[in-house]
């Protein structure tokens, strides 16, 4: 018997993690169509064992006055922004990037309906082999964390699978576009938790964003989430591709355990095989 009391998940409509294409990442997924299996995100009866948000506003969008937006991640096609992992020559590593080639965007007539302007110019300079498609490899040469390290090979996978409609392992424009607006929703609310503006998540952080997102986690399992996704260190953290990671692998497994949690008790008796298959096919 496994019993873990959890969250909603992601407050804000039907608990949607911010940015997400409706169940994209399910087989015959559309970009924002259809719903995963078992319904929403976050639907729990109130009162239930996963329990609602304790606050802090609707998922993905911050406070008003909060950190500036921009670049996510940051991008910086083969070549470094000046100043700083977000383009600004100062001491927050949030700064927005200068103007500049990767900014400047294309010729409005250019873009295809539904295609952000500026994730269009991005586009453009991350396909690198002119393919009209992004490779993991490329995305991954394009994101940076606010400490200029790449972000991780399982980050970039897990985002490409998320928004590769032909299970081809890459993503064209639409996708990319699909793609740019939920990165940059994720760095609004990395931004909103990394309170000290390190850039960084600490454990206190870290443990404010899930029990906002509407878990209820112990301490011991947020001290493990670090652990395992963080550098070794006296005091560890987590960069934004990592941050991305966590939230993105703990919302899946939390919706596939709920879909075996017919009575909403926060507790399900599985198999061995079971188990296995819940953890797999979750496995982005």
């Amino acid at each position: 018997m496994a019993t873990y009391p959890y969250g909603q998940g992601y407050p804000g409509s039907a608990g949607q993690a911010p940015g997400a294409p409706q169940g994209g990442y399910y087989a015959g997924g559309q970009y924002g169509g259809g719903l995963p299996p078992g319904g929403s995100y976050g639907g729990p009866a109130p009162g239930g064992p996963y329990g609602p948000p304790t606050g802090g506003g609707a998922y993905g969008h911050p406070t008003p006055g909060g950190p500036p937006s921009g670049a996510p991640g940051t991008l910086h096609g083969g070549g470094s922004a000046p100043g700083g992992p977000y383009g600004q020559p100062s001491t927050n590593p949030y700064g927005a990037p200068q103007p500049g080639p990767y900014g400047a965007g294309a010729a409005a007539g250019n873009i295809p309906p539904g295609v952000d302007p500026e994730a269009f110019s991005w586009f453009q300079t991350v396909d690198a082999d002119r393919s009209g498609y992004i490779s993991v490899k490329e995305l991954k040469q394009a994101l940076v964390n606010s400490n200029w390290s790449a972000f991780n090979d399982e980050t970039c996978l897990m985002m490409i699978n998320m928004f590769d409609k032909t299970k081809s392992g890459r993503i064209d424009l639409f996708g990319f576009s699909a793609l740019w607006r939920f990165i940059q929703q994720w760095k609004n609310l990395f931004q909103q938790y990394d309170r000290d503006h390190s850039g960084s998540i600490n454990f206190s952080e870290l443990q404010q964003a899930l029990s906002q997102m509407g878990y209820s986690l112990s301490p011991q399992f947020t001290q493990l989430l670090l652990s395992r996704y963080s550098q070794r260190a006296p005091n560890p953290t987590i960069q934004l591709d990592r941050f991305i990671q966590v939230c993105i692998q703990l919302q899946s497994l939390t919706e596939s355990f709920r879909e075996k949690d017919a009575g909403m008790s926060g507790s399900v008796r599985l198999s061995y095989e079971d188990f296995l298959t819940m953890v797999v096919t979750r496995m982005l």
